[in-house]
């Protein structure tokens, strides 16, 4: 009940102490053996008005749970023929171990244990989101860490393939039903799993986290005040990335000699050296970025453009581009002197959620118009999740994209272990100089700082 509470004031419903004292009474008075009577019982003393009653609703079950666990459809292989299990086994064996573990996981009918659904969780960053908004994707990144996607088509080729060997139409179409509900219900109990530890992280949250924590928290959980605090967060990283920068180029300038231009220097002092020049091994870099602000990077692309804005004394040229479908110049919105504006007009002109994401054809544009963008002074920068919804990636385009820059650097939030489904980042990544993990400001502050290092 003490965790209910805390989620229902980080959910923004008032919560007094002697709303809580009363809650824990009415509980004593009428018990908790009937649930309905017990949700009632706090539902009437802890919400005092009617706009915050779906936010109990929601927060209860995933406290107390719903009462019934998720059905699952049960284990097809428990009344086959001996005949039957053999062509299952046969048909399964032309899969990678991998794919095959999953898929026979998928058709035992069993439940995720807690342990797996923790491990999960730990994977895709749920122990640190604390917004319920963002349940349903939490439930999809954990589904997808278990390759649903290519489970489910992997299944769907079983099927075909066992009623070619010879099992009957009946048999087949019974496996698909029970495999459906199988899928059915583990969807339902990771996203019960997703809600409940969400849940738990908002009653533990600290009252008036500070920016340190902020900094180290993934984009994905945070919450949109989070967001406001960390723009302008941005703006004092990069004033010290700016400092930090102009002080090693100066730095660099005073290091090795120049025989040269010394040499050169002193001709009007009859070759006495009486002034030195050194080298100046610093060259400001030549930068084209292409900025993915589908709804997935939209956080993380809209910082990326704030440091480079406020980084344009450090870098000789800067061509930047936004892509969801297609792909746009942006450099000219950059041209003012208010960055906050150049970037609302960005993300206003390219709003997210009414299109899938298409990097292959966005570089299909880029080789089109912007190609001769990119030379050997040019570092190419791709700030994305590789996420092509199974597009054609248009490697061919990417790999001369590559071979003009004088180097490639990806910016991807996610970690190796989750590219597979639709991102094609194993295909990306060996072209590329160098793939940086940017999943929170304080990695991408420090990736910003590495590549302007030279």
């Amino acid at each position: 009940m003490l965790q209910l509470i805390s989620a229902l004031r980080a959910s923004g419903v008032r919560v007094s102490l002697a709303e809580s004292a009363e809650a824990f009474s009415a509980v004593d008075i009428m018990g908790i053996q009937d649930r309905e009577e017990f949700r009632l019982s706090l539902r009437a003393t802890l919400v005092k008005d009617l706009k915050d009653i779906p936010v109990f609703d929601k927060l209860f079950p995933l406290f107390f749970g719903t009462g019934t666990p998720p059905m699952m459809g049960g284990n097809p292989s428990d009344d086959m023929t001996p005949e039957e299990a053999q062509m299952l086994a046969d048909a399964l064996r032309q899969y990678t171990e991998n794919l095959r573990q999953r898929m026979q996981r998928l058709m035992s009918g069993d439940q995720l244990s807690r342990a797996e659904l923790e491990a999960l969780g730990q994977m895709v960053g749920l122990n640190q989101m604390d917004d319920l908004r963002y349940q349903n994707w939490m439930a999809q990144r954990m589904m997808r860490a278990l390759a649903f996607p290519e489970v489910r088509e992997a299944l769907k080729e079983l099927m075909e393939q066992l009623q070619q060997m010879g099992m009957s139409r009946d048999r087949v179409e019974q496996m698909r039903n029970m495999i459906q509900e199988n899928l059915q219900g583990m969807r339902e109990q990771i996203e019960q799993f997703a809600g409940e530890r969400i849940a738990e992280n908002m009653s533990e949250r600290p009252c008036g986290e500070g920016v340190d924590n902020l900094i180290n928290r993934p984009f994905h959980a945070l919450s949109d005040a989070d967001k406001k605090v960390l723009q302008n967060e941005v703006k004092r990283l990069a004033a010290m990335l700016r400092t930090r920068i102009a002080l090693r180029q100066k730095r660099a300038k005073s290091g090795q000699l120049d025989p040269k231009a010394t040499i050169r220097a002193n001709l009007k002092y009859h070759g006495v050296p009486m002034e030195i020049k050194h080298k100046d091994r610093v060259r400001k870099p030549k930068i084209v970025v292409i900025c993915d602000i589908s709804t997935s990077m939209r956080f993380c692309s809209e910082l990326m453009l704030s440091f480079l804005f406020a980084l344009q004394g450090q870098v000789r040229k800067t061509h930047a581009f936004a892509f969801i479908d297609h792909l746009e110049s942006i450099s000219e919105d950059f041209s003012g002197s208010n960055a906050d504006e150049a970037i609302a007009s960005v993300l206003w002109r390219m709003p997210s959620g009414s299109y899938n994401t298409d990097l292959g054809w966005s570089l299909n544009d880029f080789q089109s118009e912007y190609m001769d963008t990119l030379n050997g002074q040019t570092t190419l920068i791709v700030v994305g999740d590789g996420r092509n919804n199974y597009y054609d990636p248009r490697l061919d385009i990417f790999s001369t994209m590559s071979r003009r820059a004088a180097r490639t650097i990806w910016l991807n939030p996610e970690p190796p272990y989750l590219w597979h489904g639709d991102s094609d980042m194993p295909k990306y990544a060996p072209m590329c100089n160098n793939v940086l993990k940017v999943s929170n400001l304080r990695e991408l502050a420090e990736a910003v700082d590495s590549l302007l290092a030279g």
